[in-house]
């Protein structure tokens, strides 16, 4: 048997005709694995499967290659932790799509979330109440003897601290959090969900516009009067800035992280003893329960031109699904990655190609899936990043757990799980029952 140089195929192929019937070699054959059987079976990403048990589903795609293409769901999945990393770090071939875009938006106000005084309004107003707000939660409970650790504190936590972050008054904090989980949950596809959210955020613009006006008048100390006393290019900020810069953010990470961490601590006796033990472990244990079960479990990317890239060729406007699930139990990085070890040692800085991890810290996947930074961990002129915050607050929230519910424990009988509750949305528990 004798074997052709690509010169002589490219000669071939010309005098063939292939040339001028516009086919290319990586198109005609990409380098798919011919005649495997597919991982899963055609939809069954989107299953019911797949929203209670993603890892199982997740390491079979992981084991066939470093990608796979969804005919049914009409998307690539991409599952290796260095070729997921390569995608978040490559925003010249693959593109980010907001929220706003989702909901068919684009002009609905503008994000502000990158403009320094407003970070910088925010890193303070976090900081300053992260403590406060759990000590009140937790109080509230510790008294009872037992209560339900998300239901009480992981959910509600995050809209508390943001709430008194933006300098919303405490008697408007349920009003203000019903609304913006609606409008954080309509983005994605469901329809009525969308309407939804559509309603909850013109509600949320008239809102907010009396209270922009009263704090542009007098500004006070939080994130709404730096907001209203931005100076910015354009017409003055609005109502209608507030939201749309809301909308953009995240809550998920903080709320879903909490949850699972607690629940891993809880079902893993020994690591929680161990955290009981040496509270500098606090931070680590948050730092492997995003490794270990991650609640934002994919990031989704658009490519901006056709690619060819994973021995596949990726059409112009495909859906790549960066699966953080999958490749923060990629068995290349990680030794025994199903296991949940608090201050395991394989958790190292990985910085592509010469830029900063989005979190700044040893992490790996970062927790909301972001674009890796140009600025340091501790960068000069502005906060640490929004991933560092969260990080710092779910640790002071979990040392305030260990403080005031010193002997926490599951309550008899309860097996908690995590699961996602609709597709594209968080994978976390949901229900831990504990006694104190």
């Amino acid at each position: 048997m004798t074997y052709s140089s690509d010169n002589e195929n490219d000669t071939l192929a010309s005098e063939r005709g292939d040339d001028e019937a516009g086919y290319r070699s990586y198109e005609v054959f990409q380098r798919e694995r011919v005649g495997a059987p597919p991982p899963v079976k055609p939809g069954q990403m989107r299953t019911q499967d797949y929203l209670d048990d993603p890892y199982s589903l997740l390491a079979k795609l992981r084991a066939y290659g470093p990608a796979w293409r969804d005919w049914p769901g009409n998307c690539f999945w991409v599952t290796h932790y260095n070729d997921v990393t390569s995608i978040l770090t490559d925003s010249a071939n693959f593109a980010v799509r907001s929220k706003r875009w989702h909901y068919h938006l684009t002009d609905f106000g503008r994000d502000l979330r990158n403009q320094v005084p407003v970070l910088t309004a925010q890193a303070k107003g976090i900081d300053d109440n992260a403590r406060p707000a759990a000590e009140e939660l937790l109080g509230a409970i510790a008294k009872n003897g037992t209560a339900d650790l998300v239901a009480d504190f992981a959910a509600p936590y995050p809209l508390v601290v943001l709430g008194r972050t933006i300098g919303i008054p405490d008697a408007d904090l349920p009003q203000f959090a019903d609304r913006y989980l609606r409008m954080q949950r309509g983005w994605r596809w469901h329809p009525s969900n969308q309407d939804a959210g559509k309603r909850a955020m013109h509600e949320l613009v008239d809102y907010f516009t009396p209270l922009l006006d009263s704090r542009r008048a007098q500004p006070q100390d939080d994130w709404l009067s730096a907001v209203a006393t931005l100076e910015i290019d354009g017409p003055p900020t609005n109502a209608r800035d507030v939201v749309a810069t809301l909308l953009e953010g995240d809550h998920e990470t903080l709320h879903g992280a909490l949850a699972n961490m607690w629940m891993l601590l809880l079902t893993h006796p020994e690591q929680l003893e161990s955290v009981r033990g040496e509270r500098r472990l606090v931070k680590y244990a948050y730092l492997e329960t995003v490794r270990h079960s991650t609640p934002v479990i994919s990031a989704d990317r658009f490519a901006r031109r056709e690619v060819e890239r994973f021995g596949l060729l990726i059409p112009e406007g495909a859906l790549v699904i960066c699966s953080a699930g999958a490749a923060n139990r990629d068995e290349r990085i990680f030794n025994d990655p199903d296991d949940f070890i608090v201050g395991r040692k394989d958790l190292v800085q990985r910085e592509p190609r010469g830029q900063y991890r989005a979190d700044g810290l040893p992490s790996g996947i970062t927790p909301a899936l972001g674009t890796p930074s140009k600025y340091p961990a501790l960068p000069v002129g502005r906060p640490r990043s929004l991933y560092a915050i969260t990080r710092d607050t779910a640790t002071t929230a979990s040392q305030t757990v260990l403080e005031m519910l010193p002997k926490v424990k599951l309550a008899p009988g309860s097996s908690p799980t995590m699961k996602c509750k609709a597709w594209g949305e968080m994978h976390a528990c949901w229900q831990l029952p504990v006694t104190f």
